[in-house]
């Protein structure tokens, strides 16, 4: 048996004493935590106020939510979660970051490295180091089973300053996330096969557009929709060969030719993507509103019977259709055919860190670490055994049929507001699918999993982090390079500039700083392989 003896936590009103830690590590494979033995964490009752980001997917207020109830009289820690909209997350981070009242947490905030960085050295955050060490079993056995999760959250100055978003490197239809979806129910009625290139995938949309697949008499069927065209050309890219090191880095991987990093938006190769995309547009096969629709505004669509394709998370939960067949890798024009449409394991890597302000740390860490151990993370993603989900004979976990067969029609994820507050992700904590039984975790999902399997990238970057003069460069001079691209790729895919004007954008980006772009993108990565 290991024993940690927990201290008592010093704060205002007296001393809070922990509940100590107890538990077997005879099974290192298997990650045990502290468990329910080891509650309340605290003998007398504390209150906690997160800085917390909010997914439009999430009900209000969490506090009210039977996961955030029970835990609270679980461990004696009260939270109060002030909520902020992740789409004005960022602005209103920084400014808490700054300000002279700080939060006690920041909760599911996508605290960036460098924000993690920079705060940690200025001590507004504090290190986790040493109190990972003492009173996290569970996040701590996870950090030694898997060196990239070491490697992803130590900041330069060698400390670890939060606990992540982290997906289990096995599960891959959480590592995609969002597949391209397209209708199979239309292409049996076309009498169209699966897609399985670009040029395929173009012709089904086009008989999408000429038909009245939906047989409501009008036109209205939308071929392809999504929420920008950024999701279209993550998927698209490995139809070109490019993005060979996954999501984590949308802007460089590695020319297979030399073995030397490039920068994927100046090739030709992207050149020719954004060509055919350019190409759906003016044939009038992507959606009028892709450039301004909501993701609340695609799902509706979805439900509405309108949709030839789309890329969302699975039409089965957020549309409540299952008549959709999720694609592997697209092949294109030169036979390249790589799926490159995988997230970095360590997805968030500030999800969840500790201010200075914070009078109670050993107990906000042992709140947290709980979520780390299959027990806590079990709670977390499935709610209350019997309430929410039940048990299979075989041991496998499924929800409610009220929540997957709801009486008023909701989805799964509209059904399961009242009970947990994973909907939209940016949560801190371990995902295994043994117990996270989202829409990846659906047989549509590990189905398009399976299919891009074979084609999957097999090394996938984690997070490179910058010194705080690279830091400096790629936050301005960087940024604007980087934005320069965003709004080129819609004048181009737009028509608004033509391809004729190609080689004028390239000489722009080398005008405006890529080549130091890319010479600190070198030696980030240089450091990222001798960690």
């Amino acid at each position: 048996m290991w024993i940690l003896a927990l201290t008592a936590i010093a704060g205002c009103g007296g001393e809070k004493a922990l509940t100590p830690i107890s538990q077997s590590m005879q099974n290192q494979d298997k990650l045990q935590g502290s468990g329910k033995a080891g509650m309340p964490i605290v003998t007398k009752p504390i209150t906690l106020t997160f800085f917390t980001g909010k997914s439009p997917n999430n009900g209000e207020p969490f506090e009210e939510t039977l996961v955030w109830k029970s835990y609270a009289k679980l461990t004696n820690v009260n939270v109060r979660f002030d909520l902020v909209p992740f789409k004005v997350l960022a602005d209103k981070r920084a400014l808490a970051l700054a300000g002279e009242v700080l939060p006690d947490a920041f909760y599911s905030a996508r605290l960036t490295s460098e924000e993690l960085a920079k705060y940690g050295e200025q001590g507004v955050l504090i290190p986790l180091d040493a109190l990972i060490e003492e009173y996290a079993p569970n996040f701590k056995a996870l950090l030694d089973k898997y060196p990239i999760l070491r490697k992803g959250l130590t900041m330069p100055n060698g400390h670890i300053y939060s606990f992540p978003s982290f997906y289990d490197p096995d599960y891959l239809s959480m590592q995609i996330g969002t597949p391209l979806w397209v209708n199979k129910e239309w292409l049996e009625r076309l009498g169209m096969a699966e897609p399985k290139t670009t040029e395929q995938f173009r012709a089904y949309l086009l008989a999408v557009k000429a038909a009245d697949l939906n047989g409501n008499g009008i036109h209205d069927e939308v071929p392809y929709s999504g929420v920008g065209i950024g999701t279209l050309i993550n998927q698209l890219k490995g139809a070109w060969g490019l993005g060979n090191r996954g999501l984590g880095h949308k802007l460089v991987d590695v020319d297979p030719v030399t073995g030397q990093l490039r920068f994927i938006k100046s090739q030709p190769a992207y050149k020719e993507l954004l060509q055919y995309i350019h190409g759906l547009k003016a044939d009038g096969l992507l959606d009028k509103e892709i450039f301004s629709i909501k993701e609340s505004a695609l799902n509706a669509k979805g439900q509405n019977g309108v949709l030839g394709a789309a890329i969302v998370p699975n039409p089965a939960t957020v549309m409540g259709r299952d008549e959709f067949v999720g694609l592997g890798a697209l092949q294109g024009p030169h036979g390249d055919h790589l799926y490159t449409q995988i997230k970095v394991p360590l997805v968030h890597q500030g999800a969840f860190a500790i201010t200075s302000a914070n009078r109670y740390p050993e107990a906000t860490v042992r709140w947290m670490d709980y979520f780390f151990g299959e027990e806590g993370a079990t709670f977390f993603f499935m709610g209350e055994k019997g309430v929410t989900y039940t048990e299979k004979p075989d041991g496998t976990l499924e929800y409610v049929d009220s929540i997957t067969h709801h009486s008023e029609g909701l989805t799964q994820d509209q059904a399961l507001v009242p009970y947990v507050t994973w909907l939209g992700g940016s949560y801190p904590g371990f995902v295994q699918q043994s117990y996270f039984k989202g829409s990846e975790s659906l047989p549509e999902a590990q189905a398009a999993a399976e299919k891009a399997r074979p084609d999957a990238i097999k090394e996938v970057w984690g997070k490179f982090h910058f010194t705080e003069d690279e830091a400096l460069f790629m936050s301005t001079i960087g940024a604007d390079i980087e934005t320069y691209v965003s709004d080129m790729e819609l004048k181009f895919v737009n028509g608004n500039v033509a391809f004729t004007a190609w080689n004028r954008y390239t000489s722009t980006l080398e005008t405006m700083g890529l080549g130091e772009y890319m010479r600190i993108y070198e030696q980030a990565y240089k450091r990222y392989v001798q960690q």
